[in-house]
Order: structure tokens, then sequence, then C-alpha cells
């Protein structure tokens, strides 16, 4: 099953079918490490690629912060929940069922791209590399990109989210990208003892 068949089945069923528990992901909420960045940094407004954006949480936070946001997925159920969200929450996202590997999407270049939880959904070294290659060609020049890695620090004892080094993460973005930090953090969560991430923000190198 491939990373893109076990989320459409995850949302399709309510649970994960590599450790059959419910969505954890899906918390209902922005996920607090994106609001601090976006926020603190500060990133202006700009045009917004989220990247797996599941039900639209994040899309729609940074709606209402100004941004044009264009969200994809490969799950038409998460998609059909983010449109319900976002027309309640009367804000204009553009949501689109896509697979981010094989497809070009419309309304690049973005001056910021997130993703919570997907570059980290490869467990091969060379899918990673792709990724971040993608990412920088959808990205205007000295754009950002901002992930939400699992930890492999952390020692888990049951179940939970994808967990790469650090290496992992360098390995993978470069040449593409200039990290400008890699912090340890944790999700944004209904769990009480939220997963371990890696916050990384990465700008795109200038290439001559």
């Amino acid at each position: 099953m491939t990373v893109e068949e076990r989320y459409r089945e995850s949302y399709k069923t309510g649970y994960t079918p590599w450790d059959y528990t419910y969505t954890p992901w899906d918390v209902g909420q922005p996920d607090f490490n994106l609001i601090e960045v976006v926020t603190t940094k500060p990133i202006q407004s700009c045009k917004v690629l989220d990247i797996g954006c599941g039900t639209g949480d994040n899309s729609i936070w940074l709606a209402q912060n100004r941004f044009q946001v264009v969200g994809t997925d490969t799950s038409d159920i998460a998609l059909q929940k983010a449109k319900e969200k976002a027309s309640k929450a009367n804000v204009e996202c553009d949501f689109m069922l896509v697979d981010f590997l094989k497809n070009k999407i419309k309304g690049a270049p973005f001056g910021f791209v997130f993703d919570r939880g997907c570059f980290h959904s490869f467990s091969s070294e060379n899918d990673r590399k792709r990724f971040a290659k993608n990412v920088a060609t959808h990205l205007e020049e000295a754009g950002l990109w901002l992930t939400i890695v699992g930890n492999a620090d952390e020692h888990r004892q049951g179940p939970g989210p994808p967990q790469r080094t650090a290496r992992d993460i360098v390995f993978a973005v470069e040449p593409y990208f200039e990290i400008i930090s890699l912090q340890s953090t944790h999700f944004g969560s209904n769990h009480p003892i939220p997963p371990r991430a890696w916050r990384c923000l990465m700008q795109k190198r200038y290439v001559t």
C-alpha cells in the first residue's frame, strides 16, 4: 500500500491501517507550530501551498490571516470536509485533489509552502529528496518551506507518526534549501502526551 493509499484508507475508515488507531493528525485546529512561525518571523501575506492539507484546519487559519491558500490532498473525503469547514468559516481556499509528487500544482510559484507530516511519510531517502526538490520547484526565489516531521529522538512505547532524524531532513533538503531553523518540538495534538517532532523552516536557495 502506497503512502497515498494509506491516507485515503484512513479518511475512509476512520483509522490508520498501519497501526489501527483513529486519524490522530486530524485535531480540529491549526497546528501551533505553524502559528508561531508565521506570527513571530513574521511571514508576510503571500500565496501558500498546504501539502497534505487534510480536512483544512491549517489552510483555513492561513486564509483567515490574509494568505491566498491552495490546499492539496489525495483524499477526496478529507477535501470535502475541508471545503465544508472553509464555507462555515467564510473564507476562500482552493482545495485540490492531487498527488503532489506526480503533478504540477496550479498557482505556482508560491511564497510559502507548509506540510505537517507529509514529507516524513516517505520511508525512502530518494522519495524524500524528490519531495524536497518538488517543493523547491513550486516556490518563488527565496521562498520559504515549513515542515513538521516526526522526531526519531523520541523513544516511543506505542504507535505514532513516522520518525526521522535530523540527518534525514538535512540530507533530503540539500542542495535545494538553506535551513533557517531546525528545532525539537511536538505536534499540535489532542493527546495528553503529544508525539515529538522537528520543526524545520527553510529558504529556497538562489540558483544561478
